[in-house]
């Protein structure tokens, strides 16, 4: 497993969202990472890449 944790040391879980506000992922992506294969994590980027994308733009990033 080549691909590196997106983690970036900031563990604190938004009440608001649900994501971690350091790497944006869920704790069940995250308790899942370490387990994970290349193909999963690279879903786990792309679901973080979109929720980064949308807090950039000023969206509400909650709870689906």
């Amino acid at each position: 497993m080549s691909i590196k944790s997106p983690c970036t040391n900031v563990c604190r879980m938004s009440p608001t969202s649900g994501f971690c506000e350091g790497c944006f992922r869920t704790i069940p992506e995250i308790t899942e990472w370490s387990r994970a294969d290349d193909l999963r994590r690279q879903a786990i980027l792309a679901e973080v890449a979109i929720r980064k994308a949308a807090v950039g733009a000023g969206e509400c990033v909650g709870k689906a």
